[in-house]
């Protein structure tokens, strides 16, 4: 779901203007041409930035990648992409790489930067789950949407989707209690919370678009089956 213009905010810049690339950070060993799928690729990665580190973070992830994989019905050519940046989307969190202390856009600056991954994997991560409003909270919503345009809405929305009806431990979950955990974890008055509360109805709005569609895709493959079964007497 489209969060309106990204002009909205015009909170004052408070990182280094232009692209800035994470400090000290190898580059990555995975080469997508050396992998079957851009997922594989990308769960290398994941697995390599969050595993160790934080395994928590890893274990959502992994959640997060298996709801994407299970929206393969709907999403046609592009289900491979969006398991990919299912794998990719809290790798700003890895203390490998993070630079500015908001993940969405460390972790897309290391994409693009590092890994050299496809611009629209890298515009998913940096704009995923409204991250455009809490940009606009940390003042870097400027940054944000000028290094990274916005992704394809039924994209993010699939994206947003999967990340906001899966637990921190990679459970699934409603998206209402996702967020309310998410307001108790970081308490009143904190940034995120405020994000949260801001963010709200597009996070909502976003996970039932997609939940119209795979009831839809359901609906459709039952019917068919049910005619398939009619004609073989």
């Amino acid at each position: 779901m489209r969060v309106g213009p990204l002009e909205t905010f015009h909170t004052p810049e408070t990182s280094v203007a232009g692209p800035v690339t994470s400090v000290n950070v190898p580059p990555t060993g995975h080469s997508v041409v050396h992998m079957n799928t851009t997922s594989a690729w990308a769960r290398e990665i994941a697995r390599e930035l969050l595993e160790q580190p934080l395994p928590r973070r890893w274990a959502h992830t992994q959640g997060v990648a298996r709801k994407a994989r299970a929206l393969a019905p709907i999403l046609g050519d592009n289900a491979d992409l969006l398991e990919a940046a299912a794998w990719l989307h809290d790798i700003g969190y890895s203390p490998e790489i993070a630079a500015t202390g908001f993940h969405p856009l460390d972790g897309a600056r290391y994409l693009r930067d590092i890994a050299h991954a496809d611009d629209i994997i890298c515009r998913l991560v940096a704009g995923h789950s409204c991250a455009i409003i809490e940009a606009g909270e940390r003042g870097l919503a400027d940054t944000l949407s000028r290094e990274f345009p916005p992704a394809d809405e039924a994209l993010s929305d699939a994206l947003t989707y999967c990340d906001m009806t899966t637990t921190p431990d990679g459970e699934p979950v409603t998206v209402g209690r996702r967020l309310s955990e998410i307001s108790e974890r970081y308490g009143p008055g904190h940034l995120v919370t405020r994000f949260i509360h801001l963010a709200e109805p597009y996070l909502v709005d976003a996970v039932r678009s997609i939940q119209r569609k795979t009831g839809l895709c359901l609906t459709i493959a039952h019917a068919m089956n049910q005619a398939l079964n009619s004609s073989h007497p």
